[in-house]
């Protein structure tokens, strides 16, 4: 029993250093394409805030996932994790015209990333409950990034930053209201008015974008989420309902 318990052990630590080792590649990744992005990341203050977020990333990865190799369609999630704390870091630093540019362009990446790891899971016959959350997970902090940028750099208001936070406002009211934690039906819907609101503002963030024109683009993406998160609470309410019968 003893050698068994410490063959187990053994076995767990070794998983636990094949993902140390992945997530480590990750952090040497940010270090090349930071220093290959001086426009997006220019000061110290900026590297401490990429590298900071992906140390909370990183740690969050070695907490919840089962150990051992990512798989490949983690590690696209993981590129675009990296490219996320990019984005996360420009957004807090003043950026030239080039710099900003660059900025769009990382984070329209991250956005076509978010294609590419479900259909290498779904290929290589990977797909997990952890990889569907950590995707998840990413997309909700994109939107929410943009949604800063789209305040702090265009003329709409701090409302649109109800924009990022209408599914942590989502979250948070199905503590209070448990059937809000059921699960969803798969909706072609859903994912393309995840894909328009970051279209949106990533497009009301171009510089040619005219004043008028940025607000009414986020506001677009406000108006078709609201609806979207509308028609899914109506559906699980009217299944907690019928459950109740």
């Amino acid at each position: 029993m003893t050698i068994y318990r410490k063959a187990q052990r053994t076995s767990q630590q070794t998983a636990a250093l094949l993902t140390l080792s992945e997530v480590s590649l990750g952090a040497l990744l940010l270090v090349v394409l930071g220093a290959s992005l001086p426009h997006l990341v220019s000061s110290l203050f900026a590297w401490g805030i990429a590298m900071g977020l992906y140390l909370l990333i990183a740690g969050l990865v070695m907490a919840f996932w089962s150990g051992g190799p990512l798989g490949w369609a983690n590690r696209v999630t993981l590129m675009r994790a990296v490219l996320i704390t990019i984005v996360t870091a420009a957004v807090w630093t003043p950026l030239s015209p080039l710099g900003h540019w660059q900025w769009l362009g990382v984070a329209l990446i991250a956005l076509l990333l978010d294609g590419v790891d479900g259909w290498v899971a779904r290929r290589t016959g990977s797909q997990t409950a952890f990889g569907a959350r950590f995707d998840m997970e990413l997309d909700a902090l994109l939107i929410l990034l943009l949604c800063i940028g789209v305040m702090l750099k265009t003329p709409a208001g701090a409302w649109v930053l109800l924009i990022g936070c209408m599914r942590y406002g989502f979250v948070a009211a199905g503590w209070r209201f448990p059937w809000l934690q059921d699960a969803l039906y798969d909706s072609l819907r859903r994912k393309a008015v995840c894909v328009w609101q970051i279209a949106a503002l990533l497009l009301a963030l171009v510089p040619w974008a005219s004043a008028p024109v940025a607000p009414l683009l986020a506001l677009s993406a406000l108006v078709a989420l609201t609806c979207s998160f509308g028609v899914d609470t109506l559906w699980l309410y009217r299944q907690h309902a019928l459950k109740r019968r």
